[in-house]
C-alpha cells in the first residue's frame, strides 16, 4: 500500500474541495460568466493558489466537466450491476433521473455542451465523456445501437425537461412533451398496467416501454441568482 504524506493528502483534499466549489460556481455562471477570483473567494483561498492547482480557468473547467461525466458513468455502472438488456437501461434511466435532481450535475453538463461549440478542448473532453457513457450503456445492456440511441435521447429529453421546469408546467404541450410519469399531474404509477401480452412481440414491446419509462419525481431545484 502506498502511504500518502499529510502534506500530500491535504493538497489532494484541497484540490477536491476547489473542484466541488468550482462546479457550483460554473453551474451558476457558466464557463464565460465565472471568474477564478469568484471561485477563490468562495473557497477561501487566494487566486494564485488556484493556479498552483490548475494552470488556467479552462483547465479547471475541464476538470469539473470530467468529474461530472465520471460521476454519471459511475452512477450507471452501479445501477446496471448484475443486469442486462432493457432491464439495465431501465435501471440506468431511473438512476439518471435521480442524478439530475442535483442542479450542479445538470447545469455543468449543459454548460459543457454550450462551451463545446466554440472551444475545441472542452469539446474533446465532452466527447470523451459521452463516449464513456455510451460504452457503459453498451457493455451493461448488450443491446443494439438503435436501442441505445432511443434510450440516450430520453436522457437528453430529461435534461430539457429539468432545465425548463416542464414537469411543473400547466401548459398542455408541456404535459405532452414530458416523458411518462414525470409531469406533476401524472399520478399513475410507473409502468401502469397494460393489456396482458400474448406473444413474444408484445412481451418485447412491454419491456421496451418499461426501459424508456421514467417515474414521476419532484421538480429539480431552480438556481437562485
Amino acid at each position: 500500500m502506498t502511504l500518502v504524506s499529510p502534506e500530500r493528502k491535504n493538497a489532494e483534499e484541497r484540490r477536491a474541495e476547489v473542484l466541488r466549489i468550482a462546479a457550483a460556481a460554473f453551474a451558476e455562471g457558466g464557463y464565460n460568466g465565472t471568474s477564478t477570483e469568484d471561485i477563490a473567494r468562495r473557497a477561501g483561498i487566494s487566486q494564485p493558489y488556484i493556479f498552483r492547482l490548475f494552470s488556467s480557468k479552462r483547465d479547471l473547467f475541464i476538470a469539473v466537466v470530467e468529474g461530472c461525466f465520471e460521476r454519471t458513468a459511475r452512477t450507471f455502472e452501479r445501477a446496471a450491476r448484475g443486469l442486462s438488456g432493457e432491464e439495465a437501461l431501465m435501471a440506468m434511466g431511473l438512476a439518471y433521473q435521480e442524478l439530475v435532481r442535483d442542479e450542479v450535475v445538470l447545469l455543468v453538463e449543459l454548460h459543457a455542451f454550450a462551451a463545446s461549440v466554440n472551444d475545441a478542448r472542452v469539446r474533446e473532453v465532452a466527447q470523451k465523456g459521452m463516449h464513456k457513457i455510451w460504452r457503459v450503456a453498451q457493455e451493461a445492456s448488450g443491446l443494439e445501437a438503435s436501442q441505445l440511441r432511443s434510450w440516450l435521447s430520453t436522457g437528453m429529453m430529461l435534461n430539457v425537461v429539468a432545465a425548463l421546469g416542464l414537469e411543473e408546467s400547466d401548459e398542455p404541450w408541456a404535459r405532452e412533451l414530458c416523458p411518462p410519469h414525470l409531469h406533476k399531474d401524472d399520478l399513475s404509477p410507473p409502468w401502469a398496467a397494460t393489456s396482458p401480452a400474448h406473444d413474444h412481440d408484445h412481451v418485447h414491446d412491454d419491456a421496451h416501454d418499461r426501459a424508456q419509462a421514467v417515474p414521476r419525481v419532484q421538480a429539480v431545484p431552480r438556481v437562485q441568482r
